[in-house]
């Protein structure tokens, strides 16, 4: 399974598990502020948690190292294509087919975002401009619902009386001043990007109702009869909308917004339950990093428990079919055989380069420009399966191990462990091309840094 595709099912895994989160713990109060807080700290944590990566830390708790084992048990490989001299496969096309159907979903909703995006932009040009109880709105031509859009106010005045005016204006001011268009916006491209989960249009709902609450709750508080209100925004509520990308007067479902407006106010006690978020959030954090550490804690006798290890890379392919014509190697697969021809590192790992000791583990270790999940993608890219070796019936593991020096480039790149010329030589040619990392730093020096990479060639 490749890494975007990983993380794209961790993101989709967590949004499910935080609706729940939401639904279960917060729905019912009238902590309107904290659930703002609370409703953007889910997406947001939903998106970012499978980037970072402390499982360097994680490996020196014993705890950890220990849950760590036992996760190996169930832990999906890291696979990535073996590329475009691999046959081609009926999952493959299947993949290939769902994949261009989710593009063809996000292209659809960007070009619906930028539709709605752009109306309201008209719409603010177009309208003539008033200053009403120092309040400056865009006057609507025609009859629809008032809305409003980070500064923008939208109103058609003579659909409303003195007293409705006041209401609308309260209502969407609270809109502007608290920035309600930036939660409306993220959900709104969270949408697009995660469409295929119904989990994360309920949560867009959820934003949505949510900062309506806020915006009746100061309306209400700032002296306005509860029942009058409510019977404005029954008279509003079959109105035509004059644009979708808006923070609105009369959104509906108005039940849970007069629902929420005649609840009693939810006990102070209450709001320490929203300290859940933290530790939820840094188990999510510490679940995902436990994926590295389970992987390097299940890795072969054979690499040295000292080494830094990276997460272990499965190259597939399928075996070709007799109509498939062989692809002899690349000429720079052959110049590496010739130049690594198989070559087993018995011997300590290198101790100094350049006259300079290479360490194993540091404070700060090295880091491919990206992350793991851009090394993994970037394997994606440029290994192939050599046809020969799998006309062959050639697989296993290949293990490399190479230094990354003081200024991020990759040195003294050596074989551990290998399985024949040709996929030794794949291994490492793909390594050698890596591009410069962040240099690792111990006691605040940048120094050299051991890795070692096991990279698994399998047929199916």
């Amino acid at each position: 399974m490749s890494p975007d595709m990983i993380y794209f099912m961790k993101v989709n895994v967590a949004i499910l598990f935080f609706y729940a989160f939401y639904r279960l713990f917060f729905y019912n109060d009238t902590f309107f502020r904290l659930r703002r807080t609370t409703l953007m700290g889910l997406l947001l944590v939903a998106v970012v948690y499978p980037l970072p990566d402390f499982s360097g830390w994680m490996k020196e708790i014993n705890t950890v190292t220990e849950a760590a084992t036992v996760y190996s048990t169930m832990l999906p490989e890291v696979i990535v294509s073996a590329g475009k001299t691999t046959a081609a496969a009926p999952e493959g096309w299947l993949l290939q087919s769902a994949f261009l159907l989710y593009l063809a979903g996000v292209a659809v909703l960007g070009i619906r975002f930028a539709v709605q995006l752009g109306s309201i932009l008209i719409l603010s040009v177009q309208c003539k401009t008033a200053r009403i109880n120092g309040v400056y709105v865009h006057l609507l031509n025609h009859p629809a619902g008032p809305f409003s859009f980070f500064h923008l106010i939208f109103i058609h005045l003579p659909s409303h009386t003195e007293q409705e005016v006041d209401e609308i204006l309260t209502h969407e001011m609270t809109h502007v001043r608290q920035w309600h268009s930036l939660d409306v916006i993220l959900s709104e491209l969270l949408c697009t990007l995660f469409w295929v989960n119904p989990f994360v249009w309920l949560l867009k709902r959820e934003v949505r109702q949510n900062l309506e609450y806020l915006a009746d709750q100061t309306v209400l508080l700032s002296g306005h009869d509860r029942k009058s209100y409510q019977f404005h925004l029954l008279g509003l509520a079959n109105q035509k909308a004059a644009a979708n990308l808006y923070n609105s007067f009369n959104v509906l479902p108005l039940k849970n917004r007069i629902r929420m407006m005649n609840k009693k106010r939810s006990h102070q006690i209450g709001r320490t339950k929203y300290l859940l978020f933290a530790p939820l959030a840094a188990l999510l954090l510490m679940v995902n990093n436990l994926e590295t550490v389970a992987r390097v804690t299940t890795l072969p006798s054979d690499i040295q428990p000292t080494d830094s290890v990276m997460p272990e890379v499965v190259v597939v392919a399928y075996t070709p079919t007799d109509s498939q014509p062989a692809v002899p190697a690349n000429d720079n697969q052959k110049k590496t055989v010739q130049k690594n021809e198989p070559k087993i590192m018995k011997d300590t790992p290198p101790r100094e380069y350049n006259g300079e000791k290479v360490f194993t583990k540091v404070d700060q270790m090295p880091s491919f420009p990206g992350g793991d999940a851009a090394l993994l993608q970037y394997i994606a890219r440029s290994i192939k399966y050599p046809v020969e070796s799998q006309r062959a019936g050639n697989q296993g593991r290949v293990i490399a191990s190479f230094t990354v020096d003081k200024e991020g480039n990759i040195a003294q790149l050596e074989l551990v462990r290998g399985i024949e010329p040709l996929l030794d030589a794949e291994a490492l040619r793909v390594l050698s091309l890596m591009p410069k990392w962040t240099p690792g730093v111990h006691k605040g020096k940048v120094v050299n840094v051991r890795y070692t990479v096991p990279i698994t060639f399998r047929l199916q």
